[in-house]
């Protein structure tokens, strides 16, 4: 089976930005990826995705074998077999990352059952052995639950794991799905931060639901009637800290 040696792509794709007199940057702006995407790429880190194939080897002037051999062919007519093999390496690569996905969204799926009944369990132990009534806790412990589970079960099986293409191509800052919409202002949307995002949002939303209603419990012993602002204040920074954490990871990655 035939392997393609990342470490020699990334080399042999650093030279060439270099002839082209690209940046780094001025590449990925020209493949609508981020620069990040593109040294990580020459780093031998990983591959750019199949699609990208043949704009890349466009922008560098070379073919999309001689892209994926590491070197050039002089004009050498390569074999049907070899060019076959290059292209399934491709493919199969492509094939590897989309199942990496998969799996990282099983993981997912059961840190959210987990948190989800981590969160239930000490919701009802607050109504219950805490004393706690369901009128204290309607505005803020429940709703926060109820919060992060529409929302986190919506991350954790709903959202699709990768963007449209016209993303990459865009500025596009708003993503909607059915009733669900996310608008990030300031973030550019891109499948390059797009995982990461997905990502900061779902470990946010299932660490509020796992961990708020002990936290509430804590607050609420140590000031048994604490202001009202208090009270709005941690529901709000539980939720809303979704947002802040998914705006500075798009911006990191973007």
């Amino acid at each position: 089976m035939y392997e393609i040696d990342k470490e020699g792509f990334g080399a042999f794709l650093a030279r060439l930005r270099k002839e082209q007199g690209l940046t780094q940057r001025a590449l990925a702006e020209r493949l609508y990826v981020s620069d990040k995407a593109v040294s990580k790429w020459e780093r031998g880190l990983s591959l750019p995705d199949v699609t990208l194939l043949i704009p890349l080897a466009d922008c560098l002037g070379v073919s999309v074998t001689e892209l994926l051999r590491g070197e050039r062919t002089e004009r050498e007519t390569l074999p049907v077999a070899e060019v076959e093999a290059l292209v399934s390496a491709s493919i199969r690569l492509t094939g590897e990352a989309q199942r990496a996905g998969e799996r990282r969204r099983k993981g997912w799926k059961l840190a959210f059952v987990l948190c989800a009944l981590a969160g239930l369990a000490q919701t009802a132990v607050l109504l219950t052995v805490g004393g706690f009534g369901w009128a204290g806790l309607k505005d803020s412990v429940a709703l926060v639950e109820g919060l992060c589970l529409l929302f986190g079960a919506w991350l954790c099986f709903g959202v699709r794991e990768r963007l449209p293409a016209y993303y990459d191509q865009n500025r596009i800052s708003v993503y909607s799905q059915g009733p669900f919409r996310l608008n990030l202002t300031g973030v550019r949307l891109n499948n390059s931060n797009w995982p990461h995002i997905l990502s900061a949002m779902r470990a946010w939303l299932l660490g509020a639901m796992a961990i708020f209603p002990a936290l509430w419990w804590i607050v609420h012993r140590l000031w048994p009637s604490p202001p009202q602002a208090v009270e709005l204040a941690l529901p709000l920074a539980a939720v809303l800290g979704m947002f802040l954490a998914a705006i500075v990871t798009g911006k990191r990655h973007e």
